[in-house]
């Protein structure tokens, strides 16, 4: 029995498999066509290449869909407007923002990624003066 609820299981949207131009050799030629343009042609490496590269997106919708199911409407669209509303907070453009409000409530402040060793703010290597980097946003230079 559905209800007429979504479904919480994550079902592939493009499963297909291609057959890449191939070469003399009988394998793309990455001189002719470029590395990235080669890529492209084959596809997905693996099965799990675009179940990995969505993962947020699907855990997403699964979680809203349990929640609909659950609590009812209401609850998925307030986290909704909640999420909205956080990724609107405006900050003077010289401050780093980390963005937690929305973290939290996406559940990725739990995640430990590459971003979070490789790209912190003390280790960039531009930092502009404020009143200048004011002016460029508000078109007055």
């Amino acid at each position: 029995m559905s209800f007429g609820l979504p479904s919480i299981k994550v079902k592939p949207e493009n499963v297909e498999s291609r057959k890449p131009q191939e070469g003399i050799f009988g394998i793309p030629d990455p001189m002719v066509a470029g590395i990235g343009a080669t890529k492209v042609k084959i596809g997905n490496s693996h099965p799990l290449q675009l179940s990995e590269r969505n993962y947020h997106m699907n855990e997403e919708k699964m979680n809203m869909a349990m929640l609909r199911n659950i609590q009812g409407l209401h609850a998925p669209l307030k986290l909704t407007m909640e999420k909205k509303f956080s990724s609107k907070v405006g900050r003077l453009p010289f401050l780093p923002s980390s963005n937690l409000q929305h973290d939290v409530l996406t559940g990725r402040y739990l995640d430990i990624g590459f971003e979070d060793i490789l790209n912190t703010q003390d280790l960039c290597e531009i930092a502009g003066q404020p009143h200048a980097v004011v002016e460029k946003s508000l078109g007055i230079l």
